[in-house]
């Protein structure tokens, strides 16, 4: 899709291009089955499986990876080990089973409880749920073989794996539709590529794990990991509850316009999340804090110079952009999406790191259950004046106030300013300019 050269490849870098890389993928295969002609319902099917797997592991996935982050080099049970490169690790292993005993347990609950949903308006058996559920299972361990790769400093074989993996999946995807195939046909090709990527994560189990189960430090990932999953899934709460309010009360096509619209711009949130995740394991080496926080203004800095910019082009032509790259049946999702660019503002401020690398991971399950809070009473109350553009303006201004308290709480309780990690001028010009042009256009009332 593009090439970057293996050496001299960061682990930021290397988590931030797996993470465009999926972005890109699953936009290309929404864009090929528009212009093939697949029926907005059939996407609507597809989409409604994605989201599914999505909301039902984000958030463990989530909380277990980035915990076990800055506890790979100094976790309570296996100490602080030296020659780190050279050893087998355990915390490794204990990881992958965590992440696998989670995909079990909701794999099942899914087969318990798949005759009682409800979705696009109609009870009963969600359509293609068994496949969904199968992709849930396989895929869901699999997110951690770049990550095993980012803790072993081998980033340039991040690259390999996502070019590989990734390239595969999209031919998965769209050749079924091309053939004329149903999509449940393009599931089923996502379920050979997850198959295939569980094998990958075995070979790397094998050659950098030890095959040795840890009780206590099970014990001691979760304890990290509970506050971080529970303060994804409140954050995350917003979006997803936005969609499966719509799978209730609309039909299938109706939901694809949605969910082609209730997009972030393309690239920050990859960009962002691949940095603060990369970012957590410097928290657990000898390098002194304060060099850590200069990484984080220099490397956030670097993404604003190119996102702050794509958003307000993006800001200014999304109407014809979405009838080009889609068709003119999803234009109206273009309404959806303008409001979604304005997460940059909170996205690219990451005091939630810190807490999340020094371990205080309580404070961020606390600022989430606020944030929430702020976001379902500012929804109501904007709803009546701005409709539905309310409740998206609703999710903008509760991210933001959720960073600016983490923010204040860094410089309280820990004594770490804002200046010391935000490149705040910088930060300051863009955002003035990018709320500036989004005020001007009066983009109005959206409407599903």
């Amino acid at each position: 899709m593009w090439y970057t050269p293996r050496r001299n490849v960061s682990n930021v870098t290397g988590l931030q291009v797996v993470n465009i890389l999926r972005f890109i993928t699953f936009l290309i295969i929404a864009i090929v089955f528009t212009k093939i002609g697949v029926s907005k319902e059939q996407i609507g099917l597809f989409e409604m499986s994605l989201f599914i797997v999505s909301v039902s592991n984000f958030f463990w996935v989530t909380g277990i990876i980035q915990a076990f982050l800055p506890l790979y080099k100094g976790s309570r049970t296996f100490g602080d080990l030296a020659n780190e490169d050279e050893r087998r690790s355990p915390e490794i292993f204990n990881t992958y089973l965590t992440l696998i005993a989670f995909s079990l347990f909701v794999f099942t609950v899914g087969l318990v409880l798949q005759d009682h949903f409800s979705v696009f308006g109609h009870s009963g058996k969600v359509p293609l749920l068994n496949v969904t559920l199968w992709y849930l299972l396989l895929s869901s361990p699999a997110n951690l073989v770049e990550y095993i790769y980012m803790v072993r400093n081998k980033s340039g074989n991040t690259l390999s794996y996502a070019y590989i993996t990734y390239t595969v999946q999209l031919v998965a995807a769209i050749v079924p539709p091309i053939l004329g195939y149903n999509v449940i046909w393009s599931l089923r090709g996502l379920v050979v590529v997850a198959v295939i990527r569980n094998i990958w994560l075995l070979t790397l189990i094998y050659n950098y794990a030890s095959i040795r189960f840890s009780f206590s430090f099970v014990k001691e990932l979760l304890y990290f990991a509970t506050p971080l999953l529970v303060s994804a899934l409140i954050s995350g709460s917003a979006q997803y509850v936005d969609g499966l309010v719509v799978s209730i009360h609309f039909p299938a096509e109706k939901f694809a316009v949605f969910r082609f619209g209730a997009k972030e711009l393309p690239f920050v949130i990859m960009l962002a999340t691949g940095l603060s995740n990369a970012m957590l394991t410097e928290f657990s080496t000898k390098e002194s804090l304060q060099d850590t926080l200069v990484k984080i203004r220099r490397k956030s800095l670097r993404i604003m110079h190119t996102m702050y910019p794509l958003s307000l082009v993006l800001l200014l032509f999304a109407d014809p952009l979405y009838k080009f790259v889609f068709s003119p049946e999803f234009t109206r999702s273009a309404d959806i999406f303008v409001v979604y660019l304005l997460t940059i503002l909170s996205r690219l401020l990451f005091p939630h790191t810190i807490l999340m690398g020094m371990k205080k991971t309580r404070a961020v399950l606390r600022v989430s259950v606020m944030e929430v809070l702020i976001n379902v009473g500012l929804s109501l109350w904007l709803v009546n004046h701005y409709g539905a553009v309310g409740v998206a303006l609703a999710t903008i201004i509760a991210y933001f106030l959720a960073k600016v308290v983490l923010i204040i709480y860094n410089y309280v309780r820990l004594g770490i300013g804002p200046q010391q990690y935000i490149p705040i001028k910088w930060y300051l010009f863009y955002s003035v300019a990018l709320g500036t042009v989004f005020v001007l256009l009066d983009r109005g009332i959206i409407v599903i």
